[in-house]
């Protein structure tokens, strides 16, 4: 299995997918040798990790663990030189050299590979080995773009060759699935929908907690925002709500938690609009920081501009908060107990918003059915449906 982020060296939901997949798929009793292109402080019992950079130099990868930029941002220059590489592209395209020479160095039976990052290690080493590749798309570069308008065109090769070599594709949502169906010519046959699970969230504790509490019994209600603040996300959309919002609900704070390439853009923004006292930047988010915003929001709220499919979502309903997605989303077809709103619809969405603080009833209902229903999404179920896609792939290269 190929991958390109692992907890706690992590942006966004792949490292959480690959995580909480592994851990499952470990459980039904499959091995799992899971490759990173460079060598950090990540260990899981479940899992025999490899290094792409261990061993000789000529496989050192700098890898750049910061796969989701806005539009055209891969080639930029990258801050940390003791990290990250020249540009992602370029990491990319080092860690697909060292597929083939990984795979002939280890056993497995059946080639897994995460994303675009990993699409080309996955061919190559299928190309040495002959052995059946499946890709798993968690996010498209039409969805960091936004729509088909800005996109790589270097990434869209990439993932289009991905998906022609691989034997079995599995999308994240069914608004995956047709995407993929559409801009990049894959058969439907080809195409298996797995929708994500969720892990059980840690415990609140810690100062911030008494905190939060303290401003919510100062009569504060709280909106957030937790995701990386990208175009993809729609933090814009998300401010731009607030603003309305606070027009009608002056005693609300907008949280937004994450980091991204539009974070000055967003801060900028809510200075221009005069409701900077309204709304914190807390930035990335981890353990208990992230269950205890959860848990003090009155509200998430997912904006979404093109969104595979929200971790996030499922995370907050696990949480007893209350949910607002975007209807551009996976996680929307996935769950019913949530209210939905096209990302480009900021009265609607600053409708909702009001409607959830105003009323404690909707919030209640919204809390209860919610929690329940991602109780029942887990990646159990989903490394089942892997599995079975691992036996089919199996089989049809025996026959």
């Amino acid at each position: 299995m190929f991958g390109w982020e692992f907890p706690p060296h992590n942006s966004g939901g792949l490292g959480v997918a690959c995580q909480g997949l592994t851990r499952a798929m470990a459980a039904r009793g499959i091995e799992i040798v899971f490759v990173m292109p460079k060598k950090i402080d990540v260990a899981a019992p479940w899992a025999r990790f490899v290094f792409a950079d261990s061993g000789v130099e000529a496989r050192a990868v700098n890898s750049s663990l910061k796969p989701y930029v806005t539009g055209n941002g891969y080639a930029r220059a990258l801050h940390d030189a003791a990290i990250y590489g020249v540009s992602l592209l370029q990491e990319v395209r080092r860690y697909a050299l060292l597929g083939g020479q990984i795979a002939q160095e280890e056993r497995f039976d059946v080639i897994y590979a995460h994303d675009w990052l990993s699409f080309g290690a996955g061919v190559e080493a299928k190309r040495v080995s002959g052995k059946p590749l499946i890709v798993h798309v968690h996010a498209t570069e039409f969805d960091r773009c936004g729509g088909p308008m800005g996109i790589n065109e270097e990434v869209y090769e990439i993932e289009k060759e991905g998906m022609r070599a691989a034997d079995r594709i599995i999308a994240v949502s069914q608004f995956t699935k047709d995407l993929i169906m559409r801009e990049y010519g894959v058969p439907e046959s080809k195409i298996k929908v797995v929708h994500n699970g969720i892990d059980e969230l840690g415990e609140s504790q810690g100062p911030n907690r008494l905190r939060l509490a303290a401003l919510k019994a100062s009569g504060y209600s709280i909106v957030l925002f937790l995701g990386r603040v990208t175009l993809q996300k729609g933090p814009d959309y998300f401010l731009r709500a607030a603003r309305s919002v606070l027009e009608r609900e002056p005693r609300t704070v907008f949280f937004m938690s994450g980091s991204g390439d539009m974070e000055r853009q967003i801060m900028d923004m809510a200075a221009q609009f005069g409701i900077s006292d309204r709304v914190l930047f807390t930035g990335f988010l981890r353990g208990h920081d992230r269950t205890e915003v959860y848990k003090a929001a009155d509200l998430f709220v997912m904006p979404s501009v093109s969104e595979p499919f929200g971790i996030t979502a499922l995370e907050a309903m696990k949480s007893g908060t209350p949910v607002l997605l975007s209807k551009q989303s996976g996680a929307a077809e996935a769950v019913k107990h949530a209210l939905k709103v096209d990302f480009w619809d900021v009265d609607e969405m600053t409708n909702k918003i009001a409607a959830v603080l105003r009323h404690k009833g909707l919030r209640q209902t919204l809390s209860e059915h919610g929690k329940h229903e991602a109780s029942r999404l887990t990646w159990e179920d989903a490394a089942g449906k892997v599995e079975n896609v691992l036996q089919e792939t199996l089989l049809a290269g025996v026959q």
